[in-house]
């Protein structure tokens, strides 16, 4: 199948799509907006050459299939801390107790692939024990705030009937406000054990780590009926790999090298309105 560039970026310069068409030896540039543009016909061996050659013109570039349609995908599956919101919600309910910086290392080792994300995740809850849970109210109305774009691609997806799944590593506490609150899908996360208004430092049943995430997405698929290809995944931690590779499209947003490295697409430089804006629209936007 014939693929185009999709090229993206918050100021995107004629002197990038004009350095990307000739290492493309694209027939036609055609740009939709001072963001986005589409590189027509390219040839698909010199894709390495145009990753190296974006990364150094700072702007986003993902080969597509040509005449993909946003709508022909039933099912995107997004990490919520760092992908669908712009914290990592742990670190800021430790940042109430003082310890941010001791927390946020662990965080990072963990995104980065270097701790286990369970063992991980069960020492930085240890923790927070005995911290009120009024303080996750405060995280959830004071810190939280939703990535550039989020609104933008979740009106997409209504409108083209791709359903929202939410799966983190983090808490049902957030998850399940904003699953409420935005009109999600489904959400899926950990538990926090809570007892007479504080924090255990414990986690209720079966950690949501990186196979978790996997199967979850498997097991929503198959209830939908889906093909894997008809599925996208978006995350920025090493936590997420396992369901990037599940998907039909693995998208590293904001993302760490190591996931960067292996998933299908990594966006960096637009928000994630640049996600459904990979893909045409309808029929009359199919280049041909």
């Amino acid at each position: 199948m014939p693929s185009h560039l999709v090229v993206q970026a918050p100021s995107l310069s004629d002197h990038a799509l004009l350095q990307l068409a000739a290492i493309a030896g694209a027939k036609h540039i055609e740009r939709t907006s001072a963001t986005h543009a589409r590189l027509s016909t390219v040839l698909p061996e010199t894709r390495n050459v145009l990753m190296d050659m974006a990364l150094r013109l700072e702007v986003d570039a993902a080969l597509v299939e040509d005449g993909t349609r946003f709508a022909d995908y039933g099912l995107l599956v997004s990490d919520m801390d760092s992908t669908l919101i712009t914290i990592e919600c742990i670190d800021e309910i430790a940042d109430m107790l003082g310890i941010k910086p001791q927390v946020a290392a662990i965080t990072e080792r963990s995104m980065q692939g270097e701790l286990d994300f369970a063992q991980s995740l069960t020492q930085r809850v240890a923790l927070l024990e005995g911290l009120e849970e009024a303080a996750l109210e405060r995280v959830y109305r004071e810190r939280l705030r939703l990535t550039r774009g989020a609104e933008t691609l979740l009106a997409a997806c209504k409108a083209h009937g791709v359903r929202f799944m939410l799966v983190s590593g983090g808490f049902t506490f957030f998850t399940e406000r904003l699953k409420t609150e935005l009109g999600l899908d489904y959400a899926y996360a950990n538990e926090l054990e809570i007892v007479d208004g504080r924090l255990t430092g414990r986690i209720k049943g079966e950690i949501v780590d990186a196979a978790a995430k996997r199967r979850l997405l498997i097991a929503k698929r198959e209830e939908l009926g889906l093909r894997p290809e008809q599925v996208i995944a978006m995350g920025d931690g090493a936590n997420d790999l396992l369901m990037l590779a599940e998907a039909g499209i693995g998208i590293a947003f904001d993302a760490k090298p190591v996931v960067r490295a292996q998933a299908d697409i990594a966006i960096n430089h637009v928000g994630l309105e640049g996600v459904a804006a990979l893909f045409v629209q309808d029929s009359a936007d199919v280049i041909a």
